[in-house]
């Protein structure tokens, strides 16, 4: 699967599926918001820390706007940590949307960053093994303290506003990419419109209740050839 699309679903991963839907459900209410209120935590007060919301139409893939508004967050860090007292880019603390009703948004989100990345070790582990190395030959040398980035993303069935259409283009939520990373996790709700692009032409990749999505990264291409 990593050799042919670099795709794969993931079951049976032990991640409490309570978890998984507490934080889905948080995550609609908060999209929910009105974009003035989401602002407040708008990736400019995130720093260098890359942390914080982008509304819709305010990320590029391929240099065309994504029809997509996100939350970025990522391991947890005070102030006193020496790679944030560094000034070490993509470091430092998160902007956890306070808003009434998501008053247990930071500790879900804590959760599940901390559930998905203990999954993400057990599958470097089965990907050291089925190249014939020792489980632990990725975190032995560079995985035992990985740099976490986890993406919250809407992707609203609405019409794109006037500029964002472009003639004869398909209309994406996010254009064609490889992932810069090692592994991406995904969990999808059940609205689907994922899709691989494989030697043989575009797979879909529909939602499958239960599973992640694990998506292997430039990065892995880079480490294993």
């Amino acid at each position: 699967a990593c050799r042919a699309h670099g795709f794969f679903y993931v079951a049976h991963h032990g991640v409490d599926p309570a978890l998984v839907q507490r934080l889905e459900t948080l995550s609609h209410r908060f999209f929910a918001l009105p974009e003035a209120s989401k602002m407040q935590w708008r990736m400019a007060l995130g720093g260098r820390a890359w942390r914080g919301y982008f509304p819709l139409g305010g990320e590029l893939t391929s240099g065309r706007p994504d029809w997509k508004e996100g939350l970025y967050l990522g391991t947890e860090l005070p102030p006193d940590d020496p790679r944030v007292a560094a000034g070490w880019p993509v470091h430092g603390a998160n902007l956890f949307p306070d808003a009434p009703g998501l008053e247990d948004f930071r500790p879900t989100l804590l959760d599940y960053m901390a559930a998905v990345t203990q999954l993400g070790h057990r599958l470097m582990e089965g990907i050291a093994l089925s190249l014939g190395l020792p489980a632990t030959y990725f975190a032995d040398r560079y995985t035992a303290d990985p740099l976490i980035l986890f993406r919250l993303f809407n992707y609203p069935s609405q019409p794109l506003p006037e500029g964002l259409d472009v003639p004869n283009q398909p209309i994406w939520g996010v254009g064609e990419h490889t992932d810069y990373g090692l592994l991406t996790l995904l969990h999808q709700d059940d609205v689907g419109g994922l899709a691989v692009h494989t030697p043989a032409g575009w797979i879909d990749a529909p939602p499958v209740p239960g599973t992640f999505v694990c998506n292997i990264g430039d990065m892995l291409d880079r480490m294993t050839g």
